[in-house]
Formats: C-alpha cells, structure tokens, sequence
C-alpha cells in the first residue's frame, strides 16, 4: 500500500495524530479505530466519516475471521435435566426430560417411564458416543412433544446422593456399582482396579469408576450417607464396601488389612480404603456387599446344619 500521507482521526471527539497510512490501517485492525470514527488528510481536507474513504473504507466491510477452533475433540453436549428425589430409606429419583432430552441408566434401575419415553440399549459399539460409558447401559430418550418423566431406583433399599459435576470439578470417582443414572453426555468408565488376595472380593477385585461431564449424575448407597472434607494430609481408613464416591484429587488405596474376623468366606481379614486429603468423600453405614456376605455366611451355617 503506498502511503497517502499524514492523517489525523478523531475518535469521540478526541482527536489523534499525525499518523502514517500504515499506522491508521493497523490501529483499524487491532480494533482501536472503529467505523464511528473520523478522518482528516491530504485526500480528505475536511472531517470525513473513516468508511467512506476509500483508503479505509473496504477495510470495514470485511468480516473478521473467526478465532481457530481449541484443540482436541469437540465438548459434548450434556442435557440440563430436572429432578426430584423421593422416598426416605428405599429412595429413588423421579427424573423429568424435555423433548429431545435423555439420561443413561444402570441396567436394572428402571422404576417407570411416561409413554413418550424410549428406551435404547447403549452397551457395545453404541456407547462409544458416550465417551466411555462402562458396560451394559441404556439410554431412555423422550421421544415426544411435552415434557415426560422415567424414575430410576437402585437394585436394593438404598438413597440415592445427586452429584452436580461442575461444582466438584467435572469429575468424581465412584465405587462399581454405586453409579445409578445421569443426564445423556456423561461419561462413566473404568478409573481404577485392583486385584485382593483374600475374601470374597477376590474374584472381582476393587473397581473404582470416573463419572465426567458437566451436568448430574446420581449414585445410591445404603444405611445412612455420610460426607467427610478431609484436609490437606489428613488421612481416614474405611472398609472398602463403605467407601462410595470421592473426589480424584484424594489419594486413595485399597488394602487387605489382616486382624478382623469376619462374616465372609474366606478367612481373617478386610478390605480397606486408605483415603489422604485434601478432598470430599461419601462413605455408607450399610454396603449391600456387608449384607451379602451375612446372607452368604447363613446360608451355609444352614447347610451344614
């Protein structure tokens, strides 16, 4: 571009300069001259509107460009769903979907629906467009024209904890088994497995799994729901079945801890969580794993009696 010569521009009344050509065009590119403002120069020897000079003017009417996407894969989408928990001891959560809504669930936790309510089966190839979802889920999507509503329950009597991702972080661990639905567009998977030497986890060893995402999620757990705020450094042991969720900035271990008689098969000995702050941890007073090793160790004083 050559020069045009000096230019003087006047910008709320106040004005500013000399300036060059180039100092002009750059000042308009950077956005500290704008098409209110006016101009005054050798090819314009009284105030001009700075958009109708032709050496400016064309500079206006592009449009920018628009800032390069962010890297890596696009966010997804979470469903702002609406909710209500009902019940004391045997809770569940009456959840209420708008026209085109959803929320994913445990298989088998399903307590009603509304007929305008689709229910789909979203384990194998098909959970992958939920980002990681663990196992055999479905995915109940209201498929009418009004709001419609589908209730979810646990397995057994148990409350159910809501869980608003985006205050804790986008992230929460969870024990397998305890997750129970979620709005579409949150991810569960597996975080965290460890193999026992003892008991009657053994077969399964300890699993810990990552709910993400940027709405709510819902976890059940038994007997009475207890919230603990560790500080920095600050450690607590729990039984392992009694350790429901936690945030992921705590640290965590689970332990075979000898010295403990037991109700389970298996012999002397307890699996334990050793958790360290800083972070939030919901524990249970009555994992249904307790009350299934009791059953367990009945039934077999009862056959050999």
């Amino acid at each position: 571009m050559s020069d045009a010569g000096i230019w003087y521009i006047g910008i709320n009344g106040q004005q500013h300069g000399p300036l060059s050509t180039q100092q002009v065009v750059d000042m308009i590119r950077g956005g500290q001259i704008t098409q209110t403002a006016y101009a005054y120069g050798q090819t314009a020897p009284q105030w001009t509107p700075i958009a109708q000079i032709p050496w400016f003017g064309p500079m206006f009417s592009q449009s920018p460009a628009p800032p390069p996407p962010p890297a890596g894969p696009a966010p997804v989408t979470v469903d702002q769903i609406d909710y209500e928990i009902i019940g004391s001891d045997s809770q569940y959560v009456d959840v209420t979907l708008d026209p085109g809504e959803a929320a994913i669930a445990d298989v088998g936790t399903m307590f009603y629906m509304d007929p305008g309510i689709r229910p789909e089966p979203i384990s194998g190839d098909a959970a992958a467009s939920f980002a990681g979802t663990l196992g055999a889920m479905t995915l109940f999507a209201n498929a009418g024209k009004t709001r419609q509503k589908v209730a979810f329950a646990a397995p057994y009597a148990a409350k159910i904890i809501p869980l608003d991702l985006p205050t804790l972080g986008g992230k929460l661990l969870c024990q397998k088994e305890a997750f129970l639905c979620a709005a579409k567009g949150i991810s569960v998977g597996t975080a965290w497995t460890k193999q026992l030497g003892n008991g009657v986890l053994k077969s399964e060893g300890y699993t810990l799994q990552l709910i993400e995402g940027g709405g709510f999620a819902f976890v059940h757990a038994g007997g009475t729901v207890v919230t603990r705020d560790l500080a920095e450094g600050e450690t607590l042991r729990v039984e392992a079945g009694c350790l429901v969720a936690l945030e992921p900035r705590v640290a965590y271990d689970i332990q075979w801890m000898s010295g403990f008689a037991t109700a389970q098969l298996g012999g002397d000995g307890v699996a334990v969580a050793m958790l360290q702050g800083p972070g939030r941890v919901w524990l249970q007073t009555l994992p249904f794993s307790r009350v299934a090793g009791r059953m367990l160790a009945a039934s077999v004083r009862a056959a050999r009696a």
